[in-house]
Order: C-alpha cells, then structure tokens, then sequence
C-alpha cells in the first residue's frame, strides 16, 4: 500500500475512474452524489490509505470538526472555543481540541503536519499560521479548513477562508484614548516573537497605536515578572506615561509591577489591556474588547459551508474591536465591575 503523504486526490480519482470534482463532492457534499459513486471513491480511498471525510460504515448524521489552538499558552482561545460551541448546540456537530504550541514562542511556528484523523469533516487552526505543506495536504485531501487570528507574512498561493479581528484598529483606539488624556509616550508591552514568518497581533496593534503616541517596545516572556524592564523604562528620561499590554493578564502584572515601584494607577501610569475578561471587568482595567465568540460562531459556520458544499466563496471575515474605558487610564471611571463603558 502506498504510503498516505503520496497519495492525493488524484490517485483516488484514478483508481475510482472518476473525476477530482466527483471526489471532493463525495467528501464534501456526498448528498449530491450517487450512492454507488460514493462507494467507489470510498472503496478507493480506503484501498489507499487516505483519508476521507465521510469514510464508509460511519453515522454521517453527525460532522466532526477538530479545533487546533495554542489553547494552553492563551485562554483566549477557550472563548473562541465557546463561541463554537454555543453555535453548535443542539446539533450534530461534535467539536474536537487539540493543543498546539505557541507561535511566539517557536522560532519556526509554521505548522506543517494538521492535526486531523480518518473521520474529521474539516479543521479550525486558531493563532499558528500553516506552512507550505500543511496548505497543500489540507487541498490535496479536500479537508474543509478555516483559520482564526492567522496572518501569515508572506502567503503561499491559495489561502484559506480566514476569520481576523481588526487588531490595527484596536491600536488606533487605544492611541487615540490616550493621546486624549494627555499621553504622548508609552510603553508597548508583550512576549518575545523569535519568528517573522507571521504578522502578529502585536505587530498590527503597535502600528495602530504608533499613529497617535510614540512607544517603547518592551518585551517580557510568558508568565515572566515585567518588574524590572518596567522599572527601566519608566525611570528613563522623558519617561513613558502609559503601559499597552498584549493582552489582560500582562496588564495585571504590569499593575502589580508599577504598584511595587511606588506609582499609583492611573495617576502615575495610566494601564490598558487587550482582550476584555472578567480579569478586566474586577480590576478596573481599560481595554479592547475582542469579539471572540462571534469568531468562534463565524468560523465554525464557514467549515460547516464547506463540510456540505454549500459555502458562498467567502474568503475573509474582518470583525471590528471596540474599546471599554474603565479606571486605569480615567480616574473618573469606577474601578469595579459594572462601570464599564464601551466606546
């Protein structure tokens, strides 16, 4: 038997004696095609060993999608997740996890090798972009696939239907916030990127944040104390006057950080976060919401076009952020929850 990664669609179409197209409709669409069409291409592709999306002898009342996210590293993955979930409630469709290593922390975080099994309908990567070979085993087999807060920096050819928030936009939000209230330079605060193979959020959002405010990038790695780069920054001359954390759980530390030094929120240093939690709502903590769980639902009703062939050519959903000012960077806003106003 061959082995898998030489086999594609094309030897199934051969030995089958169909076409591509009447492969990829008895994987994706398989209502739309004869039943002994459909038990040709099946008997094919299991005498190859490939994988297909609705293999013979299974239930095909049910769609199995497997959701790949560096769940483990960022919980704002788990949101994305919910929103999933909540759109597949009271359906057939069976979500799957499966973890993936951070891209910030991998000096290649291309993913190459899709975490799908025999009997996945389609894949969700959120947060790890795909390399050259993941893109085209994913064509090459007909596996519906969408991607969340994926940006690859240089593309490879046909990409797939991709979910983004506007993370540009946040910056300006923040940026523009602040400039507002008087500050002209702050800190950027985020983890170490060891790759350039990706455009990350933080990238977007210090682009965003640059054309209101100068910044200084300070970087701290994942779950390390921020206290002592803080300190340097923050005692230089013409010292920054604000910190924009990555997201909410760096602001927090950086809250703890400036609080050990001896400076008051938002008096001193005013603080904003990225992400909008309940870790937010409780501290009191200026941030941009995220529209997570519209990603996840998004997302999930694109691969479920795809699954049954009925998706309009969508290739690209953009969601737009927004921000909630709350009492790290406006005194005047009650810091407790509940006070929070979006904007």
């Amino acid at each position: 038997m061959p082995k898998q990664s030489k086999v594609t669609i094309y030897s199934v179409a051969e030995r089958a004696g169909v076409s591509i197209s009447t492969v990829s409709l008895a994987v994706n669409a398989p209502h739309r095609v004869s039943e002994s069409t459909r038990a040709r291409v099946t008997a094919a592709a299991g005498a190859l060993g490939y994988r297909l999306g609705a293999p013979a002898g299974r239930d095909t009342a049910g769609t199995r999608i497997t959701v790949a996210a560096p769940f483990s590293t960022y919980s704002t993955y788990f949101r994305r997740f919910a929103g999933m979930l909540s759109r597949a409630r009271d359906t057939a469709v069976e979500l799957t996890a499966h973890d993936l290593d951070s891209a910030a922390s991998a000096s290649a975080p291309l993913l190459d090798a899709l975490p799908a099994r025999r009997g996945v309908d389609g894949l969700i990567v959120m947060g790890v972009p795909l390399g050259t070979a993941a893109t085209r085993a994913s064509r090459e087999s007909a596996l519906p696939l969408v991607l969340i807060d994926v940006r690859r920096a240089r593309p490879v050819g046909h990409e797939a239907p991709v979910v983004l928030v506007d993370d540009k936009e946040g910056g300006r939000l923040v940026g523009e916030h602040l400039r507002e209230r008087g500050h002209r330079r702050v800190v950027y605060l985020g983890e170490p990127q060891l790759s350039q193979d990706y455009i990350s959020a933080g990238m977007l959002r210090m682009e965003g944040l640059s054309e209101f405010v100068e910044f200084d990038r300070v970087t701290c790695p994942l779950g390390a104390d921020p206290t002592r780069a803080l300190k340097a920054a923050l005692s230089a001359p013409d010292a920054p006057t604000a910190i924009v954390a990555n997201h909410d759980e760096l602001a927090s530390r950086a809250w703890r950080s400036v609080t050990s030094l001896g400076l008051s929120v938002p008096d001193d240093v005013a603080i904003v976060g990225f992400d909008d939690g309940p870790l937010a709502d409780g501290l009191g903590l200026t941030t941009v919401r995220q529209p997570f769980e519209e990603s996840g639902r998004a997302a999930l009703e694109l691969v479920l076009g795809l699954t049954a062939g009925t998706s309009a050519p969508v290739r690209r959903i953009d969601l737009v952020p927004s921000l909630v000012v709350r009492g790290s960077t406006d005194g005047r806003a009650a810091p407790h929850p509940g006070a929070s106003a979006s904007r």
